[in-house]
């Protein structure tokens, strides 16, 4: 055989070896889908978790990890506290009956004037909204 057929077929084995032997596992999941032992990522809301103030007293705490969270809502009758879960970029929760969702916004969109120059903030529906200055 002549040798620069041997040559070439030898360049094209080798470059069929390296492909070959590449991570058969490689994952098509973007970067950060994952966390670090394979268990899904850590939910957008978990960087809400602490307290949130309101007018008058008001505040909303929230606690908890991986999308499962204890809500508790002090308001002029006291606090309350409420099971709450990630549900994409919200926590959904059911107060008397009522199915709520608590979401990131800014203070003129909680609806509540002495909120309004706030840009951190929490609300659950018009006229209900935390802040963190």
């Amino acid at each position: 055989m002549n040798r620069a057929f041997l040559s070439s077929t030898a360049c094209i084995a080798l470059a069929l070896l390296v492909t070959a032997c590449g991570d058969r596992h490689a994952s098509t999941e973007p970067v950060g889908a994952q966390g670090s032992a394979g268990t899904a990522a850590v939910p957008v809301t978990d960087q809400w978790l602490g307290k949130w103030t309101g007018p008058e007293g008001t505040f909303l705490q929230l606690t908890g990890v991986d999308g499962k969270y204890e809500i508790t809502i002090q308001n002029l009758d006291g606090p309350r506290s409420f099971q709450g879960s990630a549900a994409g970029h919200a926590v959904v929760f059911e107060r008397d009956g009522q199915k709520e969702s608590l979401r990131a916004t800014n203070g003129a969109e909680t609806g509540m004037k002495w909120l309004s120059e706030k840009t951190n903030c929490l609300t659950v529906r018009a006229g209900e909204g935390y802040c963190r200055d």
